[in-house]
């Protein structure tokens, strides 16, 4: 026979322990974070320089060692001139994580035989020009994010190319590992508040009136249309049916105990 006494300890370790299964089940669960303050993604993508290389390909390579020869420099100068933490700030993370591209870029570049430049292209040295001679903070500021905001907006599109159509495994995976990049530093530089956004260009119209960007065949509207109302589980059912069952269980024990 089982005590009355040792009945209630066991109701409440089961009560304290269905607790904490409950709360773990129904935590939210939160994005692992890259190391540090650098977004390099982990990828199963080889890396070996297996595939042919097209001028499309070394075009883009050598673009982000370009990316690199500027935006290091132009960080670092917003940690240098500007007044405000936040600029401060997305320009001291810009400059760190441009010194990681530009090794992966060197790196893919070497194993490609694919010369680099060791210099900024007169727009990018014009932009640091700019900066250098900016006479407030404020100003420093507004050119350091439009410069760079609009100059991250024009690669992004050239990277998906690149990563949808290049036949070389390393060249898919440094534009893998330039998307991640590329934007986290519009989000950061974003962040600022600062952005012209009226002063970026326009996307292109697209070629097919209501033909948007991405090509849709027939098939793939009727499969959507035939999906849609379906019912699907989603995983905060799963987990409310899971631990009402738990709670159920530890009720039901608890009975037995007390009829005992």
């Amino acid at each position: 026979m089982v005590s009355v006494r040792s009945a209630r300890r066991l109701s409440r370790l089961l009560v304290g322990t269905s607790a904490v299964v409950l709360a773990f089940l129904l935590a939210p669960v939160s994005p692992a974070h890259a190391a540090g303050d650098v977004p390099v993604p982990t990828t199963s993508l080889s890396n070996k320089g297996v595939g042919a290389v097209s001028d499309a390909d070394k075009d883009f390579v050598v673009k982000v060692r370009l990316a690199g020869l500027w935006e290091i420099p132009a960080g670092n100068m917003a940690v240098e001139k500007s007044k405000n933490p936040r600029v401060v700030s997305i320009g001291k993370s810009i400059a760190a994580q441009h010194v990681v591209l530009d090794s992966l870029d060197r790196a893919a570049a070497k194993r490609l035989g694919i010369m680099l430049p060791s210099d900024p292209n007169s727009d990018q040295q014009l932009w640091l020009s700019e900066m250098r001679n900016a006479a407030t903070p404020e100003q420093f500021d507004q050119i350091f994010v439009d410069r760079l905001r609009a100059a991250h907006g024009k690669i992004f599109p050239a990277i998906a190319t690149i990563r949808a159509s290049t036949r070389n495994d390393s060249v898919r995976k440094l534009a893998q590992e330039s998307n991640q990049f590329v934007m986290t530093h519009m989000t950061l530089l974003e962040s600022s508040t600062l952005v012209d956004y009226g002063s970026l260009p326009t996307a292109p119209a697209p070629a097919a009136a209501n033909g948007g960007p991405v090509p849709v065949d027939g098939q793939m509207i009727i499969n959507a249309r035939s999906n849609e109302g379906m019912p699907g589980v989603s995983t905060t059912v799963v987990l409310l049916v899971l631990a009402a069952a738990l709670v159920a269980g530890v009720i039901t024990t608890m009975r037995i105990f007390r009829a005992r």
